[in-house]
């Protein structure tokens, strides 16, 4: 298989407060990029895989200084858009003991909110791929965008790339009118060979009721049958899709989480260990993490699901330790956490 991968979504201004404050607190700011996709093409590229992102960005300093942090961590931004009027962005407020986290978007009327079909050449970014990665996010910002993201996976699925796909629902921002998420995500979900989720997000796109994951400590037994039968359930409504990569986390409090995944593929269900997450730096991108380790595993192990998995469980558990929205972890140390040196 071609392993050049290619990834495409929108990049953002993300704001938050230092040492848990409110944004009523204080009057510094902290900003960084960040985005679902980006950080799934950061995460390959810090694990040396050969990877292109794509997307539409302001002119301008901001747009100049997004495209200058793309390029720091070895992405090919050959077609990265600079010809937007503002860049999308988003304020985050951290968690703290039992208090949660909380989201704010400033998306509307964003660079990449704006494209239009036929304004990114798909043909010629994807003509020398062998994976092409996206998610729901990209189809949520507009009717255009929307449609943009149908032609990037036409064209993928015209040229035999192998389509990966997280699910990456998010509620407040399918706000256009006409929107219809759950339609346009199944839609969407007809191309993926390759799909990535948490059970909330199953949940709300097959109206199956989410099985809980109420572990408090490492030592927690699951029943997978539940599980089995979701799948299955799920392959028969979309059965071009071969691997399923479902997360599941249950948050003690703000600073404990306790993490684990499940991987159906070809069939058959794979279950992993359960990490238990305490201390840690930053949660925001795990689930990114989980994707960038499955596609980089799938192709380093193309032929052993158990480590495909296990790969891309703890690349998102390694996540938790670094600040922002990308992980760094390099494939050293998480073959390290595999292995246990550092248990």
């Amino acid at each position: 298989m071609n392993k050049r991968i290619v990834t495409y979504g929108e990049l953002l201004l993300r704001f938050s407060k230092k040492e848990h404050k409110r944004f009523t607190q204080g009057e510094t700011l902290v900003g960084n990029f960040g985005g679902s996709e980006a950080n799934v093409a950061i995460s390959l590229a810090t694990l040396g895989d050969e990877v292109e992102y794509v997307t539409r960005l302001p002119k301008g300093q901001v747009g100049l200084a997004a495209k200058m942090m793309l390029r720091e961590h070895n992405l090919d931004v050959s077609h990265v858009m600079t010809d937007g009027n503002r860049m999308g962005a988003y304020y985050f407020e951290g968690a703290a003991a039992l208090r949660n986290s909380s989201v704010t978007y400033d998306r509307e009327n964003s660079a990449f909110s704006q494209l239009k079909p036929g304004m990114i050449p798909w043909h010629d970014i994807l003509s020398n791929a062998g994976v092409y990665h996206t998610s729901g996010i990209a189809a949520a910002l507009s009717e255009d965008a929307a449609e943009t993201t149908f032609e990037s996976l036409r064209v993928a699925d015209e040229l035999g790339l192998t389509i990966s796909f997280d699910i990456n629902h998010r509620k407040n921002l399918w706000k256009y009118p006409g929107a219809k998420p759950e339609e346009t995500l199944s839609r969407l979900l007809e191309y993926a060979d390759v799909m990535f989720g948490d059970v909330i997000e199953f949940e709300f796109l097959t109206k199956h009721p989410k099985i809980p994951f109420e572990a408090r400590d490492c030592n927690y037994k699951m029943d997978l049958q539940p599980y089995r039968e979701w799948f299955d359930e799920l392959h028969k409504r979309f059965p071009r899709c071969r691997k399923w990569l479902m997360g599941m986390r249950n948050q003690v409090d703000a600073s404990h989480h306790l993490l684990t995944a499940l991987l159906w593929s070809d069939g058959k269900l794979y279950s992993t260990r359960i990490y238990d997450i305490q201390d840690m730096v930053d949660p925001m991108g795990v689930g990114d993490a989980f994707a960038a380790g499955q596609i980089h595993a799938m192709l380093a192990y193309p032929d052993d699901d158990q480590m495909i998995l296990d790969y891309a469980l703890a690349a998102s558990t390694l996540k938790y330790t670094f600040a922002g929205d990308y992980n760094l972890a390099t494939d050293e140390e998480i073959m390290s956490l595999i292995e246990g040196e550092w248990l």
